[in-house]
């Protein structure tokens, strides 16, 4: 498939002459659902890294439409991909999929084949993780955005360098500046407003990946690592709303 040809591809199909209108309250539930993305017009698609691109969230009717170009291992990884990884239960790589926060069910099903030290950033594990605190690989425990309560007990297992990259830790990192690692708070979504303080010292590989600084990327070089970025995809869910209420 040329690629020049994938902006109108792989945004959703729906057919508005198939439906009624539809009452608001339902055409915003619908929306939701049916709303096309398509990449920022200054995005080049001809420079699609197609394994960061596998990780994307925002990514999967691409994905679904380019399924040889898919990177299986990081697609393990992608939140929203469990429908694909359901169908193709095969490719799973289960390193991967044990740090993503929508397989719990699978990795519940499949607890011989999880692997801790990923289990232990996932933030839907954190039941797993209290019932196994001696698996619990307490670095990467320090990224997990919903685990800052299980240091409560244990101070002295926080890794700073990692902390630096969780967003629930802002409050932490603002009264501890001097610990904090800008390499790893580059990434962090939450972080915003310490990365535009530090300008110099950012690490633009991990920001590429920062959902909160697509701001930033557009006016400065990005690189492979942004198409792992939710926010390279423009949603269209007011254009399919309003199709929806007044056709």
């Amino acid at each position: 498939m040329p690629l020049r040809s994938l902006r109108k591809t792989y945004s959703f199909r729906l057919s508005y002459k198939s439906l009624p209108s539809l009452p608001p309250c339902i055409a915003n539930i619908v929306a939701d659902y049916a709303e096309e993305r398509h990449l920022l017009n200054w995005i080049d698609e001809n420079r699609i890294d197609w394994i960061c691109l596998s990780r994307n969230p925002s990514a999967i009717s691409l994905l679904e439409n380019n399924t040889d170009k898919i990177d299986w291992i990081c697609l393990s990884r992608n939140p929203s991909a469990i429908s694909l990884l359901e169908v193709y239960q095969d490719r799973i790589n289960w390193i991967s999929l044990s740090g993503n926060p929508s397989a719990i069910h699978l990795l519940e099903a499949n607890l011989n084949k999880v692997n801790w030290n990923w289990l232990s950033e996932n933030s839907s594990a954190i039941h797993l993780l209290e019932a196994n605190q001696d698996k619990i690989h307490w670095n990467w425990l320090s990224r997990n955005p919903s685990a800052i309560h299980l240091f409560d007990t244990k101070p002295d297992k926080i890794s700073l360098l990692c902390l630096s990259g969780n967003p629930s830790a802002i409050h932490l990192l603002e009264t501890n500046p001097d610990k904090i690692s800008l390499l790893y708070l580059s990434g962090n979504p939450s972080a915003i407003h310490l990365l535009e303080a530090n300008l110099n010292k950012i690490d633009w590989y991990w920001l590429s990946e920062n959902l909160s600084a697509i701001h930033l990327l557009r006016d400065n070089i990005y690189t492979d690592k942004t198409f792992a970025n939710t926010a390279i995809f423009q949603s269209n869910k007011l254009r399919t709303y309003k199709r929806l209420i007044e056709f």
